[in-house]
């Protein structure tokens, strides 16, 4: 009989095209995980692959052992980590994916708490400003925004993305505010340099009333981090669009103040990505309920939306 070991490596293989990609979800190194695919093979006696230097085919074989096997590796897997503690308790290594500024503010607070309730879990949070790829790169769950749905992935909407244009009090104290986005080109802007583009991203604003307008900035500092974009700003350099999420805490602390409190940008929405599978492993689907438990007791949805004013 095959062993699991063997079986996951030929899957993951398979889904992403790469020993090398393999071996990142699994937690091996490349040289094991073709040693397990081969040492399957060799047992079944027939070719799963056409290897080459770029990537990895299934052969006929190959595709009709997967489709045999796919689901039914998932179930076992999911039974294994159901009784992977003596208490019954999630248990594993969560390996999720979070945008820096969001993630530290508004996500990692809840940790201790999340740790207290489910010990067993082991997190393995990777803060960056990039969307990943779930399934090809071993995610258990992102939260942010802007992904692309791909197959097997699933988007829960946790709170709206707004944009809203931020300075400090000492900043604007001094200047005449604008009555309009159009007058923000008056200002001095800091803004921000696309990590994936290169160019300054600009914004449609609208209000209550349905009017719209473009946010032209004038480019007094550009940086390439929402971060360093919020600190710019309250260190008085001038006015910055950011999610309300990223600046929430300065607003309500009064170190930041909205420079155009009707206007804002609709940047889509923050959501938690997981994959659609029928039967989530426990460490998953108890850390998307607790989420999104905590996101409703700290009524982030309306904290955030920019519309409100």
């Amino acid at each position: 009989m095959e062993t699991l070991a063997n079986l996951e490596s030929f899957v993951r293989s398979a889904e992403s095209g790469s020993f090398s990609a393999a071996a990142r979800r699994l937690a091996l190194t490349p040289a094991a995980v073709s040693r397990n695919v081969a040492m399957l093979e060799r047992n079944l006696g027939v070719r799963l692959f056409q290897r080459s230097t770029r990537k990895l085919t299934l052969t006929e074989a190959g595709e009709s052992f997967l489709t045999a096997i796919g689901g039914n590796l998932e179930s076992l897997q999911n039974a294994i980590a159901a009784v992977s503690a003596e208490d019954g308790q999630p248990a594993g290594v969560l390996k999720i994916s979070l945008a820096p500024t969001f993630g530290m503010s508004h996500v990692l607070p809840l940790l201790p708490e999340f740790l207290q309730r489910y010990p067993r879990i082991r997190p393995e949070w990777h803060f960056e400003n990039r969307a990943v790829d779930l399934i090809a790169e071993g995610y258990d769950a992102a939260i942010g925004g802007g992904f692309e749905l791909a197959p097997g992935v699933v988007a829960r909407t946790l709170a709206p993305a707004h944009i809203i244009a931020v300075a400090s009090p000492a900043y604007l104290a001094r200047r005449t505010p604008p009555a309009d986005p159009s007058g923000l080109i008056e200002l001095d802007g800091v803004v921000m340099r696309s990590l994936t583009s290169g160019r300054i991203r600009t914004w449609n604003m609208r209000n209550a009333q349905g009017d719209e307008a473009t946010a032209v900035m004038r480019e007094r500092v550009v940086v390439n981090d929402p971060a360093a974009l919020r600190e710019s700003a309250r260190l008085g350099l001038g006015v910055a669009l950011l999610a309300v999420p990223d600046v929430l805490p300065w607003l309500e602390s009064g170190e930041l103040v909205r420079v155009l409190p009707r206007w804002w940008a609709d940047a889509g929405a923050i959501s938690l990505y997981y994959a659609s599978r029928s039967l989530l492993p426990g460490k998953t689907r108890v850390f998307i309920d607790f989420v999104v438990e905590a996101f409703e007791r700290e009524d982030y949805a309306r904290r955030f939306a920019g519309s409100l004013g």
